[in-house]
């Protein structure tokens, strides 16, 4: 995987775990009775920025052994930072509007996540496989 890819990967990883904390304030709020929210919902979407984030630093600090060529090297590192984003902001809206997304049905907000749940479902899938092929081809090569 390349540099440029690998930096955009520690950049986006980054923010997004910082979503993630921040998340953690109203997640804070709903446990101490402060806000009116559902609890697992709130700890979710603080669970989820992290999660991820950490996932695409992790690809990104393993990303130079991999052997990718400069497509590959761009689409798995955009396929996870797009998944990352997708999942921090479907759990913070499915938290804020009391949805799950768990299937494309109304009120919209239900819709939107469950679509970026499906994005996100989508890029991870793509860009953890293109990492294993990666991985795999270094192998071969050594």
């Amino acid at each position: 995987m390349n540099a440029r890819n690998r930096l955009q990967m520690a950049l986006h990883g980054t923010v997004v775990i910082l979503l993630g904390l921040v998340a953690g304030i109203p997640y804070a709020l709903v446990v101490t009775g402060a806000m009116v929210g559902e609890e697992r919902a709130w700890r979710m979407a603080h669970a989820e920025g992290i999660q991820n984030g950490l996932l695409v630093l992790a690809v990104a600090g393993v990303g130079g052994l991999l052997t990718l060529d400069d497509r590959k090297s761009k689409l798995c590192a955009w396929s996870l930072i797009v998944a990352a984003y997708a999942n921090v902001i479907a759990s913070v809206v499915g938290a804020a509007s009391g949805n799950r997304g768990l299937a494309p049905a109304p009120p919209l907000a239900n819709v939107i996540v469950y679509a970026l749940f499906v994005v996100a479902i989508v890029g991870v899938l793509t860009g953890l496989v293109i990492a294993a092929r990666g991985a795999r081809a270094a192998l071969r090569s050594n």
